[in-house]
This record gives C-alpha cells, structure tokens and sequence, in this order.
C-alpha cells in the first residue's frame, strides 16, 4: 500500500508538471505524420500535435497508457465486485428484511392469538361466572320453592286439620241431634202411654192417671225446649243432651211406677180372667200351630231354595276349577315359546279389559270387537303383535278364564274408587257373556269366590279351619302383613256388588239376541230376596243392600213395580230393625246410609237412576 501510494503521487506531479500540460497524441504512429510545433506557439493546430519525445518518454507514455487501462480494468473489476457486494448486500437485507418481516408477522399472528385466547379466556371466564350465577339462582329458586312448598304443605295440613275438627264437630253435633230427636221421639212415645184415653182400660184411679199425664206433659215440655234451641241450626250441647236424656229417665220411671201401679190394680182382675183365658190359650195354641206349620212350610221353601242356589254356586266353582286344570300345561310352561305365547295371551285379554272407560260408544265396541275375535279364534293384535288362541290347544280355556278374572279384578279395583265405571265395564262383559256363555259362568265363579256374599252366601266356618283362611274365604285379602282393615275390605265387596248389579241390568246395544239379556234382572230379584231371608251381618249386609239398591233399585222398580214395593217395605220395617241390633255404634255410617235411601225412596214412590249410566247418545259417540 505504501508503494503504491508513492506511484499515485508521483502520477499527480507529473501530471501538475509542464510537461504534463504537453498534448499528445498517443496515435500518432498510425497516422503516418508527426507535425512538430515550437513549444511556445499557441494555435488550433497545436492540438493535434505531438512533440517528439525520447524513447524514455515514450515508455512512459505507455506506462501510463497501460496502466491506465490496468486501473480502468481494475476499477471494472472492482466496480463489478462491489456491484455483487452490492447486490449480495441488498439481497442479505432484502432477505433479513423478508425474515423480520415474517418474525413480525409471527408477532402479530402470535399477538392476535393471545389477545384472542385472552379474549376467549375472559368470555370463558364471563360464562362460568354466569352459569355459577344462574346455578346460584336456580338453588336460590330451589330453596325459595321448597321453603314456599313446605309452608303450603303446612298450611294444606292445617286446613285439614281444621276441616277435620269441623266435619267431627258437625258430626258429633248431627249425631247428638238425631240422639236428641230420638229422645225427643221416645219421650212423645212414652207420654202417649200416660194419656187418660190410653189408659181407659186401666183400673187405676182419675186422679193417678192425671197427675202422670201432667207430670208426663212436663217433661216433653223440657225436651221440647231444648230441641227449640236447635230450630235456628245450632247444634245441641252437651249439657242440652243431659238435661234431654234426664228427661227421658224420669219418663221412663214415670212409666214404671205407672206400669207397677196398673199391676197391681189389674192383679185383682186376674183371677176372675183365669177361666176365660184358659178358653183363649186354647184358641191360641190352635194358631200357633197352624202358624208354626206354615213357619215350616216357609223354612222348608227357603231351605229348597238355599240348597238350589249353593247347587249352583259350587257348580260354577267345579266348572271354573275344571277350565283351571284344562290350561295346566300353558299355564306352567316349560320351554320359552310357550312361555312366550302364555304371556301375549294374556295381555291380549287383560289389556282391552283394563281400557275400559265411558269416553265414548265407538271405543267401547272397538274393544268388545277384540275380545270377540280373540275368543273366536281370529287373529288380534296385541302390544304390536299378532296372536290367536288357536296358537295352542288350551288357548282359548286360558284366555277365558283370565279375561273374566280381569272382569272382576276391574269391579274389585277401578269400580270401588269410581262407582261410575261399573256400567261400561258391565255392558262390555254382558256382551261377551251373550256371545259366549261360558266366558259369562267363569265371571259368576270369579265374583262368587272374590265376594261370597253376590252369591248370597255366608260361608260357615268348618272345624279345623285356621281363622285366616276362613277370613280369606269370606273374601278378605290375607298376606304377611295380616289381614286387610275392615274399610278397604267393604270398598272392595261394594265395587263387585256395584259391577254386579250394573250387569244384571245392561244388555250389549250390537247383540244378535235382542230382548235376551244372559243374567238379567230377575237374578237381581233372585239375590234381593234371598238377602232378605238371611240374617244380616254387622256392617256387611247394610253396605252391600245399599250399593245393589243405588244401582239397580230403578230398573228392578220398572221391571217389577208393585212387588218391589212390597219388598223395599218389608226391608224397611222388618229386617232394617234386625240390621240394626246386630250393628255396633261405630259401624252405623252404613246403617244410616240404607235407611236414608229407604226412608226417601218409599216417601217419594221413586228411585233415581244411578249416575254413570249409560244413554242412548253415548252409543253415537
């Protein structure tokens, strides 16, 4: 570098020197001329002349013309390198730019992600938040209801126990009216005893039957006043009761003392009676025996009729029996087509049994319509899928043993909670008891076995018979636990007597056999009358009467009129009375109820048709 520097300098002075201001022409061999000028003269044509140099010159001339050249080569070649240096450069920044310009972008894709995954963070934070405020809510709510539901409860059982308090207070003070009108009634009786013209055939003396008379007067003036008290609605009081009741024991000792008296005045006459009573006794003990034969008369017809009805009565039981043993096998199947087939069988009877209902007249004879062709042997569709009884051979005994089971399972069931359902459960069943009778006798088995007393029949207790079996052969539901209350029993019997009676009545509308109904009203007539010849039960006997009367009294009025009348009258005044001693004190709701209907029914000539029965524009339905 030094050396070189030195050339470079050296080049400047030279060219600076006066020789260095010498114009020459570097080409002027090859023009052929050389056109020499004195050095000081100055003109145009100077300029392309050239002094003659020495050979020392003229090398350096060339020197410097070959260097020139080297160092217009040199810088070529060097411009050129930094050209590529250049564009080396510019591509290094071109391509660093392009690499920060993608680290940029990353940046920024890396900042829109995280602004967005924060974002997204913060909504999910937002909604978690607002979920827990809402589930927060929703508990709040949860509690509020509960809180408001457990006061509603509370209030609910309040009202009832208030409702309760009230209906046993109405109770005990309708009870201690009819207690109050009773003595009221006995009292009235009793002073009637005590009048002068009731006692006119006695021997006792004016002045003693004038002041029983007017003390008798007294005492129904006093429990007439206290019955004045309840004209305005008020129930009696307890201390009304005692003042009415201590009436009626002075009354009745009123009556003693009146009746001891009269003894003893009439003891006198006695002796002078002994003769002509002796001639009576005769004519006497010749009616008692006239009576006692026709007693037995009557006892020998009764007895007839017993031994025909339980004739019956264990027929049906045998039949039913017999169709049990004939479908042993698909009853107890061993393989499990058989299995298969037992249970489609018997859905396909139960289940149009159970889909009974008063909607309407068309759905009641789709119904009917399936059972029909089920017991004929055609093809029905149950639960989607096809089946016959013609599928096995005891097919059709097992289908109809269980549909009329079903039958009176609806009556022991859907008929006690809703008395109306008896009439289209009823109609249904007498309907396929005209198409088929056997179905109908296996509906009498199943009702006489559930309830005994549809029969009528009292079954006896037999030596040897353990207590819960014969309560489960006087139809109570015995298991584990014991045997069934007393209520859900007689709801039980009440909905199969209500089915029952509901049957002995209704005749199917679409039969073939019209004016013929299966088991008809004079059964009802039948039951009625042989009800009456046995003697009542506690409780049993008057809930039975009463629901069988409710449902059939109208039809067996019209069909029987006058006859029936004598019946209900008999009812009435003859064996009401013998229902009454055999019934305790807390087994009287029954008994009122039967005595009630009986007491309307008589004073207006009338029985209602019952509710839930079935009109002419139902079957349109």
């Amino acid at each position: 570098m030094p050396a070189e520097n030195l050339r470079w300098g050296t080049l400047e002075a030279l060219k600076n020197s006066p020789k260095g201001n010498i114009s020459f022409d570097p080409y002027w061999s090859e023009r052929g001329e050389v056109s020499q000028q004195p050095d000081d003269v100055s003109s145009p044509a100077s300029q392309h002349a050239i002094s003659l140099l020495s050979p020392k010159a003229m090398e350096t001339a060339g020197c410097i013309i070959k260097f020139e050249e080297e160092q217009r080569a040199k810088a070529k070649m060097a411009l050129k390198l930094r050209q590529e240096m250049q564009e080396k450069l510019v591509a290094a920044v071109a391509s660093s730019e392009s690499e920060q310009l993608k680290r940029f972008e990353e940046l920024m894709e890396l900042k829109q992600r995280q602004e967005y995954q924060s974002m997204r963070d913060m909504m999910d934070r937002e909604t978690k938040e607002s979920i827990g405020r809402q589930e927060k809510l929703k508990e709040e709510q949860r509690h509020r209801m509960k809180i408001m539901n457990l006061r509603l409860r509370e209030l609910e059982q309040q009202r009832l126990r208030e409702a309760e308090l009230e209906r046993q207070r109405q109770a005990d003070g309708r009870e201690r009216l009819r207690n109050l009108n009773n003595i009221q009634e006995e009292v009235l009786q009793l002073n009637q005893l005590l009048e002068p013209s009731t006692q006119a055939k006695t021997d006792l003396p004016v002045t003693s039957l004038s002041s029983y008379s007017t003390r008798g007067n007294q005492l129904c003036s006093q429990v007439s006043e206290v019955v004045r008290k309840t004209a305005e609605g008020d129930f009696p009081s307890v201390e009304d009761m005692t003042a009415a009741e201590r009436s009626l024991h002075e009354m009745r000792a009123l009556i003693r003392m009146m009746q001891e008296e009269a003894a003893k005045a009439q003891e006198k006459k006695k002796k002078d009676q002994e003769e002509e009573e002796a001639r009576k006794k005769q004519a006497e003990l010749q009616a008692q025996q006239e009576a006692q034969q026709k007693a037995a008369q009557s006892a020998k017809e009764r007895a007839q009729r017993k031994d025909s009805t339980m004739k019956w009565y264990k027929e049906l039981q045998d039949s039913a029996a017999q169709c049990a043993q004939s479908f042993e096998q698909l009853n107890s199947p061993k393989d499990m087509q058989t299995k298969k087939l037992k249970l489609e069988l018997q859905k396909a009877a139960t289940i149009p049994v159970s889909q009974i209902a008063s909607n309407s007249g068309s759905q009641l004879r789709e119904i009917f319509d399936k059972i029909d062709k089920l017991l004929s042997g055609q093809v029905v569709v149950s639960g989607g899928k096809s089946v016959s009884t013609s599928q096995h051979p005891q097919g059709l005994d097992f289908v109809a043993y269980k549909l009329a089971e079903k039958f009176v399972k609806q009556g022991e069931e859907e008929v006690a909670s809703h008395h109306e359902a008896a009439f289209p459960i009823a109609v249904v069943a007498s309907g396929v008891w005209e198409r088929h009778p056997r179905v109908g006798d296996l509906i009498l088995a199943h009702l006489h076995k559930k309830c005994p007393y549809a029969v009528p029949h009292y079954p006896p207790m037999k030596d040897g018979t353990p207590v819960e079996e014969y309560q489960r052969i006087l139809g109570y539901r015995v298991d584990d636990s014991g045997v069934e209350g007393q209520d859900s029993f007689l709801k039980r019997m009440s909905g199969m007597i209500r089915l029952y009676a509901a049957v002995i009545q209704l005749q199917w509308p679409y039969g073939s056999k019209q004016g013929l109904v299966p088991h008809g009203l004079n059964q009802g007539w039948r039951w009625l009358a042989q009800m009456l010849n046995m003697e009542p039960l506690a409780d049993i006997t008057a809930t039975l009467l009463f629901d069988f009367l409710e449902v059939c009294g109208n039809a067996l009025m019209k069909q029987y009129q006058g006859q029936f009348w004598k019946l209900i009258l008999l009812l009435k005044d003859e064996y009401f009375p013998r229902i009454e001693a055999v019934t305790s004190s807390g087994q009287m709701g029954s008994v009122i109820r039967l005595k009630q209907f009986l007491q309307t029914s008589l004073q207006s000539r009338q029985i209602s048709p019952p509710k839930g029965q079935l009109s002419s524009t139902f079957w349109r339905s």
